[in-house]
């Protein structure tokens, strides 16, 4: 029920998601306004034999403070549908409302994945020159120690490996520089303990910010502040880009009569550098599966969304996840202890 458009895009989202991906063995519980989504099934051919409604007219919205919606929050659309994932009727839950809300919500009723995780870290799929880059994190924690960027190239490498098909994901640090003395305490800290070799992760070292969109690693780590403007900046650039196009096919006939010729390659990379299409952010370091979708999401980004849902819970991402944290606790305590004697 949340997002800009509610069920009118997540109901044809479903649709988008069968076309695209196929989504054999998978099925949906829609969690919300009766009547309302059952017009749009209607309207989209869906039946009871695709979806199962799931009846609240309580909703949580998209301007609720997360504390007010874990307060009042209890029944809302949100709510079940997390608490389906909490109880297993449901593999992952998907949703494009209030992002706050569905962070303080899911861990609320799912927990961390590992005891001393304080936050889901909430990951991006970047379209880069050489396919995808997982960045993260993207909005969830504003400030991030050293020990949460660990954990953030962990969760990032694993999810990369288990979305992408990565076999083994190459991991950076985001950084103002390449060279080893650049950057604030964390970053350096991060950087020589994913260094040192004691995390099975295939670690390149620091990256700058030219190379989140040339693709030169897979995963890219940072803390939320810097990653949200990131991605701001970079959505922000690709609709800029898109309105400068736009105008300068419509210049004159012959710019016309170009676009015309040139509007498949045009769509292509339209829908490859689109927000509304590049879709599906899962909050990553919960016990569970739970993927924000982008509030503005056109059906087609929605059913991408879906996708990053399916293919996460088809995989052995929190298995992965589960292994990795608990070697970098052994690792602490290691420390620790060398450090006694």
């Amino acid at each position: 029920m949340g997002g800009d458009h509610g069920p009118s895009v997540v109901v044809p989202g479903i649709k988008a998601y069968r076309a695209r991906f196929g989504g054999e063995q998978v099925h949906f519980h829609l969690h919300g306004d009766e009547a309302l989504i059952r017009a749009e099934m209607d309207k989209h051919g869906l039946t009871d034999a695709d979806c199962t409604i799931f009846h609240t007219d309580k909703v949580v919205a998209m301007d609720e403070k997360p504390a007010q919606a874990m307060r009042r929050g209890k029944g809302s659309s949100m709510w079940n549908a997390i608490e389906a994932v909490k109880n297993g009727t449901a593999q992952a839950v998907v949703s494009a409302g209030n992002t706050g809300a569905l962070m303080a919500i899911s861990k609320l009723q799912l927990r961390m994945a590992a005891t001393g995780l304080e936050r889901p870290a909430i990951v991006a799929s970047w379209p880069t020159l050489r396919g995808t880059t997982a960045v993260l994190d993207v909005g969830a924690n504003i400030g991030s120690d050293a020990k949460q960027l660990v954990e953030f190239a962990i969760m990032g490498e694993a999810f990369q490996s288990a979305v992408h098909g990565i076999e083994k994901p190459t991991v950076g640090v985001l950084n103002v520089g390449s060279e080893e003395m650049k950057g604030n305490d964390a970053v350096r800290e991060a950087h020589a303990m994913l260094r040192s070799g004691h995390l099975p992760i295939n670690y390149y070292g620091f990256v700058e910010g030219d190379d989140i969109a040339k693709g030169t690693v897979d995963v890219i780590v940072t803390d939320g502040f810097t990653g949200n403007i990131a991605l701001k900046t970079a959505e922000g650039t690709a609709r800029f880009i898109g309105t400068l196009l736009k105008d300068a096919l419509k210049s004159g006939i012959q710019s016309k009569i170009g676009a015309l010729i040139a509007m498949p390659a045009l769509k292509q990379m339209s829908r490859k550098i689109d927000p509304s299409t590049v879709n599906g952010g899962p909050l990553l370091g919960l016990n569970g599966l739970v993927v924000k979708s982008h509030g503005g999401a056109t059906a087609e980004g929605f059913g991408n969304a879906i996708r990053v849902a399916v293919d996460l819970a088809r995989s052995d991402y929190l298995t992965k996840v589960g292994t990795n944290l608990a070697r970098m606790a052994e690792m602490a305590d290691l420390a620790v202890k060398t450090d006694g004697e």
